[in-house]
């Protein structure tokens, strides 16, 4: 029998999970002026809103935040994030966003979800973890859906883009659905 346990929660092959850093807000700035990054990782309008380093280090109960970093030389490419976490339901919500678009499609988002799932399911012992997504981000959608995620529903016109309505679509996956699907691998 194939066993899903890693005794590395944090560690992929390519990228693995860490704590922030006091350096991270410069970088994480500069990816608040590319609006194609701040179009895909939130519904609200796209505006550069410089990061607080103080606000950053606050930890919050109901969140888990790491920062994503190459195995290969350290370099930041994102962040991912449990938040809105319900203990006593053991739901949460994810949160993730690749920074630089040099860096995107490569396969690291569906590496760091792996790892985020594992997290969530083992470590906090949740039992669903869901999503929203705009419509127009298929990149995403194929990272979830390959993952396990599934298409829930949709809030239909939600963000209004360049003179068009998009959906967003909300997704999840539950833990017996995703240790089944990595016992397939």
């Amino acid at each position: 029998m194939k066993t899903i346990f890693n005794p590395n929660l944090f560690h992929g092959k390519r990228i693995r999970l860490t704590g922030s850093r006091h350096e991270d807000t410069e970088v994480m700035n500069r990816w608040q002026e590319d609006s194609e990054y701040l179009r895909n990782v939130d519904t609200e309008y796209a505006y550069p809103k410089p990061l607080d380093v103080n606000s950053e280090e606050k930890p919050y109960s109901n969140e888990v935040s790491f920062r994503i970093r190459t195995i290969e030389n350290d370099h930041l490419i994102g962040f991912v994030t449990i938040h809105s976490i319900e203990w006593n339901n053991r739901t949460g919500t994810l949160a993730i966003g690749i920074g630089e678009s040099v860096n995107r499609n490569k396969g690291y988002g569906t590496e760091v979800i792996q790892l985020i799932l594992r997290y969530a399911f083992h470590e906090l012992n949740l039992d669903r973890v869901g999503l929203e997504v705009i419509e127009y981000n298929n990149s995403g959608i194929r990272a979830y859906e390959k993952v396990g995620f599934i298409q829930e529903g949709r809030k239909r016109s939600v963000v209004y883009r360049d003179g068009k309505r998009f959906d967003v679509i909300v997704m999840g996956v539950l833990r017996s659905d995703w240790e089944l699907s990595q016992l397939q691998k």
